[in-house]
């Protein structure tokens, strides 16, 4: 209850709970953002008389609302958003109780894997239990309080129950501190039973005063610092592995800083890529499996590896086989300690850009010998011709490989396009031939990679930079599995672009079964043959004319030269947008430069499976641990 003289504002939980989300800003180096910019809500008897009715009670300015069509479309949508905002605003997501709440649960470990903020808001079974069983119930005769919503648990950096209105007040703050943390951001769960949402409750007016939380930038330890300095001044080829941190810190022109002080040169993962310009002479590209030639030649020779917001995946270190030279040490710039602790590394536990500027204080007329430069340039060149090749068609009248579709898109996007990506072949292409113009042109989701992802992120990244080109690209297998955020880009006029590329099935699957010894078994979309296999002739599905269906307008191309002018098209137009083209399926893209792990049968009768074995076992052998 609240204090006798102090003001009150009687609402339900569900309506104090938006008045509350909407007095909540962020603030980082002297610049406010609204914290939860937006709801998104897919409505059923688990939320429609209790967050719907407070959202419609609200109304748009107090916060704005988003028709999804699936739940786990909609957390997508709010990551893609958070991440474009360079996590410093994120959106809300409401869903009913049963299969809507459990369908959030792929898109929240998307981003707490990805460390990108995201707040859930599912709707629970009644907390006073009225009657039991309700419709949609898991019953679990041991715990009587599990709720299907439990399973939003370990994929949430912040879980609650809130099953007394009073419970909301700390909740709702704690919340928001772990949305603004940039140590411990990741999905937030606020489980609502549907009987406490729509519960009255004397609210203390304080509860809904205007919050600004502070996104701090904390400073390297004197100590680790010093150390980090002495190993980089000590070191002879030293190597920086730009990682997602350095977008979320917006320390890009800190590492640019103290590259060009040093002349260390820079690969990046995933998240990190386009840390620097592609055209930068200390840009070396995409690390590890998908990786670059040059990038991965110097971090097998690299004495010190220098990783700035890395959490190091296997796909960076190639499974651990990548860094080779014996003496090989680490010193890791990362805002976790839990990351900045990998391989053994020497922590400079601080923020990307904090971190960055004092290296660069430290080193302070320090630069890599000239050979060093001399030797990574030539590799970048060379690597340039290699990508030149693959984004090169020789006849533009010709139906276009994958990597030429790239090309043809590289030729079109200006400096602030943004490229959407998850899953499928396409992460390696771009990952080793894609040229980063700006800091948020490429949006890879790797850390999940999670089919899907890319349309909903598409109108995610439409909304937190209205006007800006953005371009989700997307498989065939991909495309099917999440095509239903098209009629929300519809709804809401986004004119986000979708490049659908349609190669008759799981082509980076293919491969991967083909050499591990799987002989592509079960990754192609064709018909059965005979033999009850799926070799017969591919299926005749027209995934354009569905796009068309669901509102877009659709551009097909079949030749290099009509790729262009379709893509052209769409990123000149207002309306969402397909660029529908079928590849030629020969490979054009560069092969892998690094080892990726993933375990070979070690007995089999099959002769594709014992070869792929014996090429393991080969690998393995250079697999350590760095101590």
């Amino acid at each position: 209850m609240s204090h006798p003289n102090q003001s009150v504002r009687r609402l339900t939980v569900a309506q104090a709970l938006v008045q509350f989300l909407s007095a909540q800003y962020s603030e980082r180096d002297g610049v406010r953002h609204r914290l939860i910019a937006g709801t998104w809500g897919i409505f059923g008897h688990g939320n429609v008389a209790g967050i719907g009715q407070a959202l419609l009670e609200a109304g748009e300015e107090a916060m704005p609302f988003h028709q999804g069509r699936n739940e786990q479309a909609m957390v997508h949508a709010a990551v893609g958003y958070a991440r474009q905002r360079g996590r410093l605003s994120t959106q809300a997501v409401t869903t009913s109780i049963g299969p809507g709440a459990t369908n959030l649960v792929t898109g929240a470990a998307l981003a707490t894997i990805n460390r990108l903020p995201v707040l859930l808001l599912p709707g629970d079974y009644f907390a006073a239990r009225p009657a039991d069983p309700l419709l949609q119930q898991l019953e679990h005769p041991v715990e009587a309080d599990v709720s299907v919503n439990d399973t939003l648990r370990p994929v949430s950096r912040c879980f609650d129950r809130i099953t007394r209105p009073e419970m909301l007040i700390p909740s709702a703050l704690n919340a928001m501190r772990v949305l603004t943390d940039p140590a411990e951001t990741g999905a937030v769960t606020l489980a609502l039973p549907q009987d406490v949402q729509a519960e009255a409750y004397d609210w203390p007016e304080e509860f809904f005063a205007e919050r600004v939380w502070h996104v701090r930038r904390p400073a390297p330890d004197r100590t680790e610092l010093t150390e980090a300095v002495r190993a980089i001044r000590a070191a002879e080829r030293p190597l920086i592995v730009a990682g997602g941190g350095v977008h979320h810190s917006e320390a890009e022109e800190a590492l640019k800083s103290l590259v060009d002080a040093t002349g260390i040169p820079v690969a990046s993962t995933q998240a990190g890529k386009g840390s620097l310009r592609h055209d930068h002479p200390a840009d070396l590209g995409g690390i590890g499996h998908t990786g670059t030639a040059v990038c991965d030649d110097l971090a097998r020779t690299a004495d010190l590896v220098i990783g700035v917001g890395t959490r190091y995946s296997d796909f960076t270190t190639a499974s651990r086989t990548l860094f080779q030279n014996p003496g090989v040490r680490f010193v890791n710039l990362n805002i976790t300690a839990f990351d900045a602790h990998k391989l053994a590394g020497r922590t400079l536990v601080a923020d990307a850009r904090s971190g960055l500027e004092a290296l660069s204080d430290g080193l302070a007329g320090h630069h890599v010998s000239d050979a060093y430069v001399a030797e990574y340039r030539a590799g970048k060149e060379r690597w340039e011709q290699v990508v030149e090749a693959a984004f090169r068609a020789d006849d533009d009248n010709a139906v276009p490989t994958q990597t030429q579709v790239l090309g043809a898109l590289d030729s079109v996007v200006g400096d602030d396009d943004v490229v959407i990506n998850a899953a499928g072949s396409l992460p390696g292409d771009l990952h080793k031939l894609w040229r980063a113009r700006s800091p948020r042109q490429y949006h890879l989701e790797y850390g999940y990679s999670c089919m899907g992802y890319e349309i909903p992120a598409g109108i995610g990244v439409q909304q937190a930079a209205p006007g800006t080109p953005v371009w989700s690209l997307v498989g065939d297998g991909t495309y099917l599995m999440m095509p239903t955020e098209i009629v929300t880009a519809v709804q809401e006029a986004l004119p986000v672009n979708l490049v659908l590329i349609q190669n008759h099935g799981y082509a980076s699957i293919g491969g991967l079964s083909e050499e591990t010894g799987g002989e592509r078994f079960g990754t192609a979309y064709r018909h059965r043959a005979a033999d009850g296999t799926f070799t017969g002739a591919p299926l005749p599905v027209d995934l354009a004319a569905n796009a068309g269906s669901l509102g877009m307008d659709v551009l097909r191309a079949k030749t290099v030269r009509e790729l262009r002018d379709a893509l052209a098209a769409a990123r000149a137009s207002d309306r969402p947008t397909c660029v529908y083209v079928e590849t030629d399926p020969a490979p054009t893209a560069p092969g892998a430069e690094a080892w990726w792990d993933v375990p070979v049968a070690e007995v089999a009768s099959r002769p594709a499976a014992l070869a792929a074995r014996e090429r393991y076992d080969r690998h393995t052998a250079d697999r350590r641990h760095h101590l």
